[in-house]
């Protein structure tokens, strides 16, 4: 399953804190982390450009250029055609002057910098620690580039990309290959920096483990590290109940589906019963498209509550195709108010009717004893939360954890760089994501997945994020031609792997 200490990622300030931590400890200095970060850059080049007609290297004047002087010295060593390209001088006793010494002179001035054919650039301009658009001479080289189709190998992160939050004001580079120390930054996860940096290699310099726990990162890239110890696995003498009891509330007859599908993820992932509640008029529907899902007729709240009391139920899915209005928002409410109610999962219908008026939800959100996890799209994030959908200096990831925060329950913001956020802060990034589950349902599928294993007592934050991650290896599974309703078969065997990887 992998170490879980690697799944946790450093914004661009944490990561300085690693780098000054380590030089402190006296393990590296300044100057020895950029010769190891060179060597790092250098071995992957070498490894697969042999063919490069020669390498020019893109320097910038703080640590990211001192990475880029000392890889150049490298290549040259090598034997290979080296041309170094300044966008200004070193500060003179920086460790990056200390570690550029092996290359003559200052460089060739990079506003005179133009791609030629053959030769690979090394972008060590910025990395990530940029949070600024490109302007001038290193704007425009990124331009060059980018209309030359230059390959590119960016050091620690693309420049024009931020570090925190994968952004990118303007032009920035876009790399085949980027080489990245110790631990994954945001922009490394979060689009469009994700796109744009390639394929990612994440280099050992040498910086100890050890200085996690003086940082304490809050943000980490979802897999199966992060949740494995918690992922349920029956026993032996395991039974259904034991497993849990999920339920899915069911809309109208002509809009059904959305909570079958829910149910059905619910049933795959392993909940060992599964119940429609089912408004009078769409019984007859819904019991025409189910077997092993339980079919309940629902009147009421007050039918609701003592079903949900009667046969124990510990997850119930709330908004997938029951249809906007007072009657869903009174229902959630109704449920948030039990003294024993089942773990929520909030979506779609469900998320625009509390919009109405959320700071009543988010108090009884806030009151609940069960987990309470809300699954907005973009869209219904705005109705929800439409100050912080608004305010344009909040990245995806400030979004859902302020998001979190306020809602006091844990929110998964959906997209191909889905974000998890608990009220805590802790927030995780996933990395999984795919274009094929842009297809309509797939959303009601991955509440049931929620569902499923919140029946069976994960904690909510590791359900969440497990959830998000199996959906989307599920979608990664089948590829083109993909419909939400392939999803839910499609799971046993990504739950498959990941339980042989537990026991």
């Amino acid at each position: 399953m992998g170490d879980f200490t690697m799944h946790r990622v450093l914004t661009p300030e944490e990561m300085g804190r690693a780098d000054a931590l380590t030089i402190a400890s006296g393990l590296h200095s300044g100057s020895g982390l950029m010769e190891r970060a060179a060597d790092a850059v250098v071995a992957e080049v070498l490894r697969r450009y042999p063919e490069a007609a020669g390498f020019d290297v893109l320097c910038g004047v703080g640590n990211n250029g001192g990475d880029g002087y000392a890889a150049a010295t490298r290549l040259r060593q090598a034997g290979a055609d080296v041309a170094v390209w300044a966008l200004g001088s070193l500060r003179p006793g920086s460790d990056a002057e200390e570690a550029a010494r092996g290359w003559p002179g200052q460089g060739k001035p990079l506003d005179a910098f133009a791609p030629r054919p053959g030769r690979l650039v090394i972008d060590a301009l910025f990395g990530a620690g940029l949070n600024r658009p490109l302007e001038g001479a290193a704007a425009r080289a990124a331009t060059l580039c980018r209309e030359f189709g230059s390959k590119v190998v960016a050091v620690d992160l693309p420049s024009g990309i931020f570090g925190r939050d994968g952004r990118a004001d303007g032009i920035c580079f876009a790399a085949d290959l980027t080489v990245t120390f110790f631990r994954l930054k945001p922009g490394h996860l979060l689009l469009p920096g994700r796109d744009l940096c390639g394929e990612i290699v994440l280099a050992d310099i040498g910086i100890p483990d050890a200085v996690l726990t003086d940082i304490d990162p809050r943000i980490f890239a979802n897999g199966p590290a992060l949740w494995h110890d918690v992922f349920p696995t029956p026993a032996t003498t395991t039974h259904k109940y034991a497993r849990g009891h999920a339920a899915v509330l069911s809309g109208g007859p002509t809009s059904s589906g959305a909570a079958r599908l829910s149910a059905m993820a619910a049933a795959r992932t392993g909940a060992g019963a599964v119940t429609l509640l089912s408004p009078p008029a769409a019984l007859q529907v819904n019991a025409s498209h189910l077997t092993s899902i339980m079919l309940h007729r629902l009147d009421d709240d007050a039918s609701l509550k003592a079903f949900l009391r009667e046969r124990k139920v510990r997850s119930l899915v709330a908004g997938p195709g029951f249809g906007v209005g007072e009657r869903l928002r009174q229902t959630v409410l109704a449920l948030l108010g039990m003294a024993d109610a089942p773990a929520l999962v909030i979506d779609a219908d469900a998320i625009t009717s509390l919009a109405t008026q959320p700071e009543i939800f988010f108090a009884a959100v806030g009151r609940s004893a069960a987990p309470v996890v809300l699954t907005p799209h973009e869209g219904e994030f705005v109705r929800l939360f439409p100050d912080l959908a608004q305010d344009r200096s909040l990245s995806k990831l400030d979004r859902a954890r302020q998001a979190a925060a306020r809602a006091n329950g844990i929110l998964v913001l959906k997209g191909a760089d889905t974000v998890i956020a608990h009220p805590d802060g802790r927030a995780t990034i996933n990395a999984n994501g795919t274009s094929w589950l842009a297809t309509a349902g797939s959303g009601d599928v991955l509440c049931g997945i929620v569902a499923g294993l919140l029946a069976q007592e994960m904690p909510g934050w590791e359900a969440a994020c497990a959830a998000v991650w199996i959906h989307a290896e599920a979608a990664r599974a089948f590829g083109p031609g993909l419909i939400a309703e392939d999803l839910p078969g499609l799971l046993p065997q990504i739950l498959h792997e990941i339980i042989v990887e537990c026991l």
